[in-house]
């Protein structure tokens, strides 16, 4: 009868035992996702910077219009003058007229280039502040491990519960209302 008890004993803690860390191992991991490209988005500084990339947009393209402008302008002339220059004239016409293509070409892509260069450095502090506000909301909240949503195109969470979607938190910890969610009978 006693080794019973002790037999029962032993097996009772050592399904406790168990039991307890199946637990500590489950609680011990906590994991959220949040899309930062949504919180950037959701920040009043977000707009500001999208007008100031606007700006920059719209500079370059003035520029690249009056540059176009100018070409055609010397095309124009060229051709109407192309019948009575001798050839060295028309070779020399010619050529600048390639030359300045070129020259448009090349603002083309380097525009492209501040463009984006413009683009990260407008939008870097934001993203730097909301990652700082997914640090803190995931302290807070005892998350282990907080997944991006979208990382260049491609989905690096194949599956998550909403309600461990914490961009809605990040947002009230930067001090910003997320806006109305969207009604799920309306077809999103």
């Amino acid at each position: 009868m006693k080794r019973s008890i002790v037999a029962i004993a032993v097996l009772f803690v050592t399904l406790f035992s168990a039991n307890i860390n199946a637990n500590a191992q489950t609680s011990a991991v906590k994991i959220g996702y949040a899309n930062i490209e949504y919180i950037v988005s959701v920040l009043p500084e977000a707009k500001q910077v999208n007008s100031d990339l606007q700006a920059h947009q719209t500079q370059l393209q003035n520029q690249y219009q009056a540059k176009m402008q100018e070409l055609q302008k010397l095309f124009e002339d060229y051709q109407k003058g192309a019948a009575t220059m001798d050839a060295a004239l028309r070779s020399s016409k010619e050529a600048e007229l390639q030359n300045r293509q070129e020259e448009i070409n090349k603002f083309q892509q380097d525009a492209q280039i501040s463009i984006s260069q413009k683009q990260q450095q407008l939008f870097q502090p934001l993203f730097t502040k909301a990652s700082d506000a997914i640090k803190k909301v995931a302290e807070a909240n005892g998350y282990t491990h907080v997944l991006s949503m979208d990382a260049v195109g491609s989905p690096v969470l194949l599956y998550a519960r909403e309600e461990d979607n914490i961009s809605n938190l990040v947002l009230k910890e930067l001090g910003v209302t997320p806006p109305p969610v969207p009604n799920a009978s309306s077809g999103k």
